[in-house]
């Protein structure tokens, strides 16, 4: 080889590496995709490895390429050291991209947008934070290897090796919690507590599970705020779990109507409206009178749906269906408020308001006594008024009687 070429080989060896590994990468991703092409979705999710693999590939390449050419250069331990770092870099970001794109091939075959999607969410939520996990190790173990690779490192690394028991406690005492929230964020996830747009009930707030991370879980409430708590919360504190076991939810729509409710008219009525509506399940559709107590018949109507969205609307279309039949046709099935008229004594007529009783009941709470007479000293009746004041007390002739009596006895 002539002389002249021997300072540009390695640039010459590093651009055929280059062209090479662009080349092979372009080889790989064709055959995957061509092995997996009943999968589209992995034509998609596949360009996210696409960068990755060219940058290991081509520094794969150059390191070889300059070794070959370039061993006995000054300059090529520095530089291969770089190319070593870099190297560890890209194989982490391919493995992160592979990562990423397993995760949304396995959540595409399984879709959440179904009524019955309790499957679908547990295995996404597990999924999820699995998927975290890997990325936080390859992080790890990337720039653990990286730091290896330096020789003073190397030997900091075997003086610590030696205090690792203590440093593990220490470490432990200070990211108590913190390891506390990540130990609980892995145990909502693989036990299958909640799952992601799981329908929940905490601290009064109803909403979805958004996202559940190695610390913290994000509800979705249903004025769009979001509600974020620490993943010791759900092991530790009881809450409502509407989609525990399957999506189908039960709710009541309840009404304190006057004592002449038209029960079976208002059943005909539910049978119509859940009849036209696609909200109603076909489960459960029920109307009962559940109490009769302080002037007012309660009526609960019991109604199901696939979910509770649906459900929500569902109630308040029954809701408001109701309201306007038992205005338009039974009027006098509101809610009303009675006044009883009785005599006094006195022969004066008088009002007493009496909520929601009996209209047989009137004039009950005003009976006076048959023999005024009768009547005791404070019962409040004439008679007993003019006794009262007529009576003044013992005079002065009874206390000097009572003190002569107490100076004979001594």
């Amino acid at each position: 080889m002539p002389d002249f070429l021997n300072p540009a080989l390695p640039f010459i060896a590093m651009a055929l590496a280059v062209v090479a590994g662009l080349t092979l990468s372009w080889l790989l991703r064709k055959i995957v995709l061509k092995l997996n092409r009943k999968r589209p979705e992995l034509h998609a999710t596949s360009r996210v490895a696409r960068q990755p693999l060219r940058l290991a590939l081509c520094l794969v390449g150059v390191r070889a390429a300059l070794g070959l050419t370039a061993a006995g250069e000054s300059w090529h331990a520095g530089v291969d050291h770089l190319l070593l770092i870099a190297m560890i870099g890209a194989f982490a970001w391919l493995a992160i991209a592979v990562l990423l794109i397993v995760e949304a091939v396995v959540l595409n075959r399984h879709s959440v947008d179904v009524a019955d999607n309790r499957r679908a969410r547990r295995l996404r939520t597990q999924m999820i934070l699995a998927r975290r996990i890997a990325v936080a190790l390859v992080v790890v173990l990337a720039v653990g290897t990286a730091m290896l690779t330096f020789p003073a490192i190397q030997a900091l690394g075997a003086g610590l090796l030696a205090s690792a028991g203590v440093i593990s406690i220490v470490a432990g005492l200070a990211a108590q919690t913190s390891l506390v929230n990540v130990f609980a964020g892995m145990q909502l996830a693989f036990t299958d507590a909640i799952r992601v747009d799981d329908v929940v009930v905490v601290q009064k707030e109803w909403g979805r599970i958004e996202e559940i991370t190695l610390t913290y879980v994000v509800v979705h409430l249903w004025d769009d705020r979001r509600l974020i708590l620490p993943s010791t919360y759900f092991t530790t504190t009881p809450f409502e779990n509407w989609t525990r076991r399957q999506s189908e939810v039960m709710g009541t729509v309840e009404f304190d109507l006057d004592w002449r409710a038209p029960v079976e008219d208002m059943r005909t009525e539910l049978r119509r409206v859940l009849a036209g509506t696609e909200l109603w399940d076909e489960r459960v559709g029920v109307l009962q009178i559940t109490d009769a107590t302080g002037g007012f018949v309660r009526v609960r109507i019991l109604v199901s749906a696939a979910d509770s969205a649906a459900l929500f609307d569902l109630r308040c279309l029954v809701r408001e269906t109701t309201v306007t039949f038992l205005q338009q046709n039974h009027p006098q099935a509101l809610p009303h408020q009675r006044w009883e008229q009785a005599a006094d004594d006195g022969g004066t007529a008088t009002r007493r308001k009496a909520p929601l009783r009996g209209l047989g009941a009137s004039g009950a709470g005003a009976h006076a006594p048959a023999d005024p007479h009768e009547s005791q000293l404070f019962t409040g009746s004439i008679e007993a008024v003019e006794r009262s004041r007529a009576f003044t007390g013992p005079g002065d002739e009874v206390f000097e009687e009572r003190d002569r009596n107490l100076a004979s006895r001594n």
